[in-house]
């Protein structure tokens, strides 16, 4: 069978409401971090998602039993592990497979976690996550392809990240939280997903202190991690901006429920400067855009949070590419990450790419050709941009965007989109 190709059909305002999906990227850890509990515990606003189907399986087939309550509420029970080894054939497929290392040593002592695959945007080495083990007692060698890792038990001590790394973060959280002694980490990644991670140790029972902005004190509790209650994801900001993202470059108007402008300061503030009305609530955003050629072109750089976050770059990308005058994007995440800018080129965009920036003289009108999407965000770009050209635009590489995106071209047919799968 053939992967599937997402026919998009350019000239359609978007307009409507639309209710976000809850993070992968906060579910796919705490699914991991159950393996830490010997009891249940209980996620809510779980995305179906393909990452998510990985991290099920490999949790399985560890000997965790995940049950589905119901669509999106999942129930996660690792009394009894019965394996210490996540192979090649699952981690190749998503990164955050990474995240069962801690815990897998703190429940057996001894883990092989191959070195993980995931979207092709560049070298993510996973050094920051064990160098922090090591600093906590962990014993590492790497050879093949495969970390084989032991431990007696986490001892309390510090690490200092040499940069903010989110999964490196929650991974050191993970031993944190089953250390004997208390553990200083400094430079630590402060993105909502990695906030959500500490409050759910805070209602197991974990005391984590914040010693300014970048620095966190964890003490786990002597008698242990209790369960925590029901927990309920974030919402997803990434596919909050991309929506809000599909919206300008159409001229819609579009109100996105369940999203929290606190986890989007600076994407927010970009489409203020370009010319877009953006309301802030409580439990959503609304965005109104003139038409794209109405807008200012912008300058953005890719940073940790609360800094433009890299997962919105392509899409960015993608609008600057309709409006008129020079935008120029620098990423300062992951420099290679510019597969898509080669793929907008052959829809007319004018996009030039050197040393980790991308200038885009926008404007130019997009017709519809075959694309290729190569990585999760890239092909989420793409279909934005088909929004915007004209005639047909058949995009490949659709099985990228279903690793993270729940019903997306459903929820943009609801806003006015005309595309179609085949």
């Amino acid at each position: 069978m053939s992967d599937p190709i997402l026919v998009v059909r350019g000239g359609r305002r978007l307009e409507g409401e639309v209710t976000l999906q809850g993070a992968k990227n906060a579910a796919l850890p705490l699914m991991a971090a159950s393996l830490l509990f010997t009891s249940p515990v209980v996620l809510e606003g779980v995305p179906r998602v393909e990452d998510i189907r990985t991290m099920e399986q490999l949790l399985r087939d560890l000997g965790a039993e995940v049950t589905w309550k119901n669509a999106h509420t999942v129930h996660i029970h690792a009394a009894h592990l019965r394996d210490n080894r996540a192979p090649y054939e699952i981690i190749r497929r998503m990164r955050a497979s990474i995240y069962v290392l801690a815990p897998l040593l703190a429940r057996l002592g001894e883990a092989w976690v191959s070195y993980p695959g995931g979207c092709a945007i560049g070298p993510r080495p996973i050094d920051f996550h064990l160098q922090g083990l090591e600093a906590l007692g962990a014993r590492i060698q790497v050879s093949h392809g495969e970390i084989h890792a032991e431990v007696q038990a986490f001892q309390g001590g510090t690490f200092t990240f040499p940069r903010k790394s989110v999964g490196a973060t929650i991974q050191l959280l993970f031993a944190a939280a089953m250390a004997r002694g208390a553990v200083r980490l400094s430079n630590v990644a402060r993105e909502p997903e990695v906030r959500q991670v500490v409050d759910f140790f805070r209602s197991a029972g974990v005391r984590i202190t914040d010693l300014g902005p970048d620095t966190l004190l964890v003490e786990a509790p002597e008698e242990g991690l209790s369960p925590p209650g029901p927990v309920q994801i974030i919402p997803d900001r990434i596919e909050a901006g991309t929506l809000l993202t599909a919206a300008a470059i159409t001229g819609g108007q579009v109100t996105v429920h369940r999203a929290r402008a606190d986890h989007l300061p600076s994407v927010l503030d970009t489409f203020r400067e370009m010319g877009c009305t953006v309301k802030e609530f409580e439990d959503r955003i609304e965005l109104q855009a003139p038409s794209p050629e109405n807008l200012r072109p912008f300058r953005i750089f890719t940073e940790p949070f609360p800094g433009f976050p890299t997962d919105l770059q392509p899409q960015f990308l993608a609008l600057a590419t309709q409006i008129p005058g020079r935008s120029v994007i620098r990423e300062g995440i992951y420099p290679h990450r510019f597969h898509h800018a080669e793929e907008l080129r052959r829809l007319g965009a004018r996009v030039e790419v050197e040393d980790g920036t991308a200038t885009v003289e926008g404007g130019t009108p997009l017709t519809g050709a075959p694309v290729e999407g190569r990585d999760l965000r890239g092909t989420a770009a793409l279909v934005l941009a088909g929004l915007a050209a004209d005639g047909e635009t058949h995009v490949s590489g659709m099985e990228h965007l279903l690793r993270g995106y729940e019903a997306f071209p459903e929820k943009l047919r609801q806003l006015g989109a005309e595309l179609e799968w085949v």
